[in-house]
């Protein structure tokens, strides 16, 4: 079970938990980070912050999906963009919004940075999930 703590003294977030608590004994995935490259190793939308955020939750997905979870067991992210304008981050952020990665909602930071791995990389998204447990069996 996922419980997510909005806490009452701070100021609330918008669309997003404080902190995650989940139960011992629950598997997690640590997921790397999910980049806007096509199963080619193509960039997808070069020079377009929120074409690459949609292509990361794409890619975020299938990394779910793989370990036997999804955007909904998503506990934390860590959201990278290659920018220091607001309006910038605020976009790439609508489309997490609009995932429904953030419908929980997770405990997530949005950060503005200089550069990421690849080149024209301006979006990247790490994030720890729950696998959760097989209908009458054991964790995937």
């Amino acid at each position: 079970m996922i419980q997510r703590v909005t806490v009452p003294g701070l100021f609330p977030p918008p669309r997003y938990a404080h902190a995650s608590v989940v139960e011992a004994g629950t598997a997690l995935a640590f997921l790397a980070g999910s980049v806007p490259l096509d199963a080619d190793g193509n960039l997808v939308g070069a020079g377009h912050p929120v074409r690459q955020a949609e292509q990361v939750i794409a890619n975020l997905r299938e990394q779910l999906r793989a370990v036997g979870s999804d955007l909904e067991h998503v506990l934390a992210t860590e959201v990278y963009v290659v920018s220091s304008e607001t309006s910038v981050l605020s976009a790439v952020w609508d489309v997490v919004v609009d995932s429904g990665l953030s419908a929980g909602p997770h405990a997530s930071t949005l950060l503005g940075v200089a550069c990421l791995g690849y080149p024209g990389q301006l979006v990247e998204i790490t994030a720890t999930a729950v696998v959760p447990a097989e209908e009458g069996g054991a964790a995937a």
